[in-house]
């Protein structure tokens, strides 16, 4: 006797979604490296980070920094990434599983039909699907290379034709063996003909799977050696244009402070200085097709290229540290380089802002907006256009080819890939202001423990054994005047500082301790150039940024 049940035909239909969606993933993503078609997964995603209530990100973010700091993940911009990689494709790889579910069902209610009515549940998930997964796609996508029309046509194909092969292995399996019935009911067929029914329809779910398992490997193999083939590209455009300037000695080369051992680099690569981005893979700009379009309240309305702010304008150096106002206290998304760019107040000055200009509205290639008063430029002149970091041209995954420097603002109001500055009388919220996050974004004054140097213990001159601990300390463009330690709850002891690099970077501090055999306690604490301490008390980095003393525990 065999009794077959509803729940069979959906548990047999989301098997079937995921046997089928996972070739369809691994398809859209070799499109996209061979023909630079748009893959629907990241595109999907990025749609719902940028339409979701911002209380639901804010979470979101919050719950994914503090995961990677507690499970110690790695650097927290690198891991952040990753694990929006692997939510996109579940996310999608999970809808397909849902519509195969909901596909059976819906054919097993309708019975065996004849003709084209049968295709109605497929034709209708593929248009339900498709068309809102096409204008998606066309809203957020910034890598496509095809056109919208190109890129529209095969989204609406490669939909189709999925919903109909879940179609067509519905209509298999039925011929097969019953995989459902409207009302449960008994069966008893001869035996014969049950182990029959059973094994062909083992047989074709066995090979289905096979078939289904093969094209996933393969087109997603091919897939990821074209996308290693690029970053190895990468990496060799990188390696020449490190190659191609001379090596810049940092300011305070002679400063006879050394930093405690395994102090962060007081100094960040371009390539390993944190980034955070709306979208999951960032926008990639033709150098030859970009211009930087300024207009509005202004008199003489201009699209720059490049070359134009490389060579009309002198260039400016700062060294900078910059930081994301989601950072957790003690966090790695922090990091130092040279900025190199044009002065705004140059490129302003050019095209004549208006009476009753009173704010910037700066827009990027990924959507992302910012709004910025144009009375700091009176306050601030070191705000600029930046084009290089670290002497070399900006890397694309860092905002190539220009990006704004806001001395003193968190990293969320600080455009990348900007391609429009709009010159406006009324204020607007900016992307993440929007999504409930500060609007003036001031960086906190900070402090952090990078390091209990134990295995680095010395004798000092005067016979003492110490413990080098050492780390970092910044307060945007304020300056850092004094860092102390305390030592299980003891008394504040100051700590020696090394020059900083320049007026807006961090400081690295150091204290040799003397040394105590046992488990203990480690605080630090600074002081803002003009003496302001640090705030200590305990917030979380929504809305304002992280407050808080670092503490770390050490068994010695």
């Amino acid at each position: 006797m065999i009794i077959v049940r509803k729940s069979s035909t959906l548990l047999t239909g989301a098997v079937i979604g995921a046997m089928v969606t996972a070739p369809l993933m691994a398809l859209l993503y070799l499109a996209e490296q061979v023909a630079g078609l748009p893959f629907v997964p990241f595109d999907l995603f990025d749609w719902l980070a940028r339409n979701l209530p911002g209380d639901v990100i804010t979470r979101s973010i919050e719950t994914i920094v503090d995961a990677i700091d507690r499970l110690n993940l790695g650097e927290t911009s690198s891991t952040a990434k990753k694990i929006e990689t692997l939510v996109a494709l579940a996310q999608f790889f999970g809808g397909g599983v849902v519509v195969g579910a909901i596909l059976f069902v819906a054919r097993d209610r309708m019975g065996q039909r004849a003709g084209l009515v049968k295709f109605i549940p497929a034709l209708l998930a593929a248009a339900l699907i498709g068309v809102p997964v096409a204008l998606i796609s066309r809203k957020v996508n910034v890598l496509a290379t095809t056109s919208d029309t190109v890129s529209t046509i095969w989204l609406l194909a490669v939909i189709g034709v999925w919903a109909l092969v879940l179609d067509w292995v519905y209509d298999r399996l039925a011929e097969r063996a019953p995989i459902a019935k409207t009302e449960t009911e008994a069966v008893t067929p001869p035996d014969d003909t049950v182990s029959a029914q059973r094994l062909s329809r083992r047989e074709f779910l066995i090979r289905a799977g096979a078939t289904t398992a093969t094209l996933t490997v393969i087109g997603a193999g091919v897939a990821r050696y074209l996308e290693y083939r690029d970053e190895q590209d990468y990496q060799r455009l990188l390696d020449r244009r490190r190659a191609a300037v001379l090596p810049q000695a940092l300011p305070n080369e002679g400063d006879l402070l050394e930093p405690a051992p395994g102090t962060r680099p007081e100094y960040t690569p371009l390539e390993d200085h944190y980034r955070i981005d709306i979208s999951v893979r960032p926008p990639e700009i033709n150098e030859s097709d970009w211009r930087l379009k300024i207009d509005g309240l202004v008199d003489n309305p201009v699209e720059l290229t490049l070359d134009q702010l490389r060579d009309d304008y002198d260039p400016v150096n700062q060294y900078v540290t910059l930081a994301c106002i989601s950072n957790s206290v003690g966090g790695d998304l922090t990091s130092t380089t040279r900025w190199t760019g044009a002065r705004l107040q140059d490129v302003l000055a050019d095209v004549g802002l208006q009476e009753n200009a009173r704010f910037l509205k700066i827009t990027s290639a990924d959507g992302f907006h910012e709004t910025m008063d144009l009375a700091l430029l009176d306050e601030e002149p070191r705000i600029m256009l930046a084009y290089h970091w670290d002497s070399i041209p900006l890397l694309q995954k860092h905002g190539f080819p220009l990006r704004i420097y806001i001395p003193d603002r968190f990293g969320m109001k600080q455009p990348k890939w900007i391609e429009h500055i709009e010159v406006m009388e009324e204020d607007e919220k900016g992307y993440w202001v929007e999504r409930g996050w500060d609007k003036e974004a001031r960086m906190r004054a900070t402090s952090v423990i990078d390091v209990v140097a134990g295995d680095a213990v010395y004798t000092g001159e005067d016979g003492q054994m110490r413990v080098p601990i050492g780390g970092i300390a910044h307060a945007g463009a304020r300056g850092i005047s004094k860092v102390e330690v305390r030592i299980d709850e003891g008394d504040w002891i100051e700590a020696d500082l090394r020059e900083p690099l320049s007026e807006t970077t961090w400081v690295v501090w150091r204290y040799d301790w003397p040394f105590e055999a046992g488990r203990h306690s480690f605080e630090v604490r600074c002081f803002e150039g003009d003496g302001t301490e640090q705030i200590t008390e305990r917030s979380s980095s929504h809305p304002s940024g992280a407050t808080g003393i670092h503490k770390v525990t050490r068994s010695l």
